[in-house]
């Protein structure tokens, strides 16, 4: 395993493994320690490149904007440092909105795209319009490690208490300031638009009880995207990489190997 930044932008990545190039792409609140549970078993088979976003975790003190393009030439950018021309790119919840803004902006990047439990567009019903506008001044009363706890504890149940907290501590380490601004930008990113443009095989991962992001999402992403695949997993909520480990690795294997 290495650490390092890029002398282009010092994005901190952590690299493991050897064979084809995978870039694993973390959510919102958290930084690319969330793979953990599933980075030995994908480092067995590929080059696994999982960097921490701007704004997040050691990367944190990269300067704004936080919008999916700066973040995605972020990607690119790393991808140049790394010498690597294309790699099979996976995107977790905000993370696979990153994934399609690169996929978007530099087809040539992205041999194979994984969207797991996220959206091309999340504010689409009355609901999320709410939660989302509800979300920064919760978090600027709360504090990242009370919205932390209230964030992890739906799936807390099936994560087991020593998960749930490694995963609530993720998240109460982030920067409440930085965290409502990528949140902010979050809310303005719309893929919808630009679905069919996505050539690449993808594969659509999605929960079937998930409530962060509804399978609506899913669906949205399969129907845009021509040729896509999609998997819904039984039993799961947005926490399903880390409830369901087994079955995402498995989808997401057969999908890489095909």
């Amino acid at each position: 395993m290495s650490r390092a930044r890029s002398p282009a932008e010092p994005l901190h990545f952590t690299e493991r493994g050897s064979g084809p190039p995978l870039l694993l792409i973390h959510g919102l609140m958290v930084t690319g320690e969330m793979f953990e549970p599933v980075l030995e078993h994908f480092a067995a088979r590929h080059r696994v490149i999982v960097p921490d976003l701007r704004g997040h975790g050691r990367s944190r003190r990269l300067p704004p904007p936080y919008t999916p393009a700066r973040l995605a030439a972020d990607l690119s950018q790393l991808l140049d440092h790394l010498g690597i021309d294309a790699a099979a790119v996976l995107g977790y919840s905000q993370g696979g909105a990153i994934a399609q803004q690169l996929v978007l902006d530099v087809p040539h990047r992205c041999n194979r795209l994984v969207l797991a439990c996220t959206f091309a567009f999340n504010m689409a019903t009355r609901r999320e319009r709410l939660e989302g506008h509800l979300l920064p001044p919760a978090l600027r009363i709360l504090g990242m490690r009370r919205m932390a706890r209230l964030i992890v504890a739906p799936a807390a149940p099936r994560l087991g208490k020593d998960r749930a907290d490694w995963l609530a501590a993720i998240m109460a380490r982030q920067d409440r300031t930085l965290m409502i601004s990528a949140w902010q930008e979050t809310m303005a990113f719309d893929s919808r638009p630009r679905l069919a443009e996505i050539a690449c095989p993808t594969l659509v991962i999605a929960a079937s009880d998930d409530r962060a992001v509804p399978i609506h999402h899913a669906k949205m992403l399969h129907d845009g995207i021509a040729d896509s695949q999609l998997v819904v997993i039984d039993d799961a909520d947005h926490a399903l990489i880390w409830t369901h480990t087994d079955e995402f690795e498995r989808v997401t294997d057969a999908f890489l190997d095909a």
